[in-house]
């Protein structure tokens, strides 16, 4: 059962100093909110396999917090290679792809999202702007916490998040490892939606196989 103060937050691990001291700022304002941030291999930790841990602890959760920062950097490739739309790409930022994945899951869970991103990343799948929540582009200052835009959008999510977990509130039915097929999942997010994390998740391995990269096993 989910717990009215408990937040689900999808970060990555932090690469440098100043990426980490972010992330604690943002804690730190959940927690001066009355609210108690939970991620998957930062403060909570299983034996079970990333996906299903994820999910496990969303089912603790009222709302969802994404904090989107730069994990993958190319000075330049190509979109669309090898034919008529081919387009120079030029110092691409790309944050780790699990945020694609828990913002989709927690959306599946009419969870309310808390979109952060880091200013200069690059804007797609759900991490762009004209879908059911709004993204704050931020530099990774924790004066970026304070601006009043900031302040107005956790305020009007905060509020959010204590009506979806008000008795009689409706949410729709969980969806886990357990219960849930990949039409399920699939099939919870709009077209656009679908198609644009699609697209997000395949530029990510693209990209990577394309410069020979080789990803740790951590987020």
């Amino acid at each position: 059962m989910s717990d009215p103060n408990n937040i689900f937050v999808s970060v990555g691990s932090t690469a440098n100093e100043q990426q980490e001291a972010f992330v604690c700022a943002v804690e730190a304002r959940l927690r001066a909110e009355g609210l108690m941030p939970h991620t998957v291999g930062r403060d909570t930790f299983s034996a079970d396999a990333p996906l299903k841990a994820v999910s496990q602890l969303m089912d603790k959760c009222s709302g969802a917090v994404v904090i989107a920062l730069e994990r993958m950097y190319f000075p330049a490739g190509i979109d669309k290679p090898n034919g008529p739309k081919a387009t120079e790409l030029l110092e691409i930022r790309l944050a780790t792809p699990w945020n694609q994945i828990e913002a989709a899951m927690s959306y599946a869970r009419n969870l309310p999202l808390l979109m952060i991103v880091e200013r200069g990343l690059k804007a797609e799948g759900l991490l762009e702007r004209g879908y059911d929540w709004f993204v704050q582009e931020v530099t990774l200052d924790p004066s970026s916490l304070a601006t009043l835009q900031f302040n107005g959008v956790l305020a009007d999510w905060k509020t959010k998040v204590q009506a979806s977990s008000a008795p009689g509130a409706t949410a729709k039915a969980a969806l886990t490892p357990d219960n849930i097929t990949l039409g399920q999942f699939f099939g919870s997010l709009k077209p656009a939606q679908l198609w644009s994390l699609l697209v997000a998740l395949a530029a990510v391995v693209a990209g990577a196989f394309s410069i020979g990269a080789k990803l740790g096993p951590g987020k």
